[in-house]
């Protein structure tokens, strides 16, 4: 028995309940890991229609090539002339972000955008055309940016939402959901969606206790994504004591990941408990074009262990 509480991560995606059956299928997938034959529900924080307008195809974003990655991410989700309304310091934010993941820059003056890759960064590595690679991480900027500014988003006519706000309150309901079932409780982050997992578990009134935690291709090293967490992060007690307790962390990157940020995708010396390390990272090499797809976490069997060895 037990339950799993995922939460996705940046750009847009397919429904709610083919998203999660997707990842289902990705764990399971060449004898995996099948929840449901071990008797485990699982459920999706599911926050793409915050900044999206519609969902995605069903099927895109599985990055088996580059047009289906393409679909993923409309070319008007990349648009960043939004920075030119932002306050300085979030514009300072968003070009440092982009620095630890691949850009050399990315607001210059006006309408003007530039942000060439930065040579030998992860980003560089990445065997995808320019400008999609520039299109994914332009995105990634924005829904960063969005979710700890707590930026106000219309994605359809009638309907707005704070971001930071919002994702919680729908992070919030899912844990109380899988509080009450059976546990072992674990809960699932990738990419931004570890952000999320991560502030739910130190900074949300009422969100329940979790045995387990795991992260996947996260930003949780970059120092900027640590300067926006609350309460204010610090290294030596930057451990979920409160709602993780003794539990497990575990964090799973590939280093040719560049959402993982280019020196900073070991995390356990930035999340220490009293000092001591507790964070368990772990190294993998995905296969294809696009390091930091989902599915491709999950057919890993050392995330599969990891899942096992807290739900048996």
């Amino acid at each position: 028995m037990g339950h799993v509480t995922f939460v996705h991560g940046i750009g847009n995606k397919p429904e709610r309940k083919d998203l999660l059956e997707q990842w289902r299928v990705a764990l399971v997938d060449d004898d995996g890991v099948d929840l449901a034959a071990m008797g485990v529900t699982s459920s999706m924080v599911y926050w793409a229609d915050v900044l999206y307008e519609a969902p995605a195809l069903r099927g895109s974003g599985h990055e088996s090539t580059a047009l289906e990655l393409e679909q993923s991410v409309d070319a008007e989700d990349d648009d960043l002339r939004w920075l030119a309304d932002v306050p300085s310091e979030e514009r300072a934010f968003v070009e440092g972000l982009a620095q630890k993941v691949g850009f050399a820059t990315v607001f210059a003056t006006g309408e003007e955008i530039s942000d060439p890759i930065v040579p030998a960064s992860p980003l560089e590595a990445v065997p995808l055309p320019p400008w999609l690679k520039r299109r994914l991480m332009r995105v990634f900027l924005r829904d960063v940016h969005h979710y700890l500014y707590d930026a106000g988003s219309t994605p359809r006519p009638g309907e707005s939402f704070r971001v930071r706000r919002d994702v919680r309150l729908r992070g919030l309901d899912a844990l109380c959901e899988g509080a009450e079932r059976p546990g072992p409780h674990v809960v699932v982050g990738h990419s931004l969606g570890s952000v999320i997992a991560y502030d739910l578990l130190t900074d949300v009134e009422g969100a329940p206790r979790v045995d387990a935690l795991l992260t996947v291709g996260s930003p949780l090293g970059i120092s900027e994504v640590q300067d926006g967490l609350t309460p204010p992060w610090t290294r030596d007690d930057g451990w979920p004591s409160r709602q993780l307790g003794d539990g497990p962390w575990m964090n799973v990157y590939d280093p040719l990941d560049p959402v993982c940020g280019g020196f900073d995708r070991k995390i356990a010396d930035s999340y220490r408990r009293g000092g001591a390390v507790r964070v368990i990272d772990i190294g993998v090499s995905n296969r294809g074009s696009w390091r930091h797809a989902i599915a491709k976490y999950l057919g890993q069997e050392q995330l599969r262990g990891c899942l096992r060895d807290v739900l048996e």
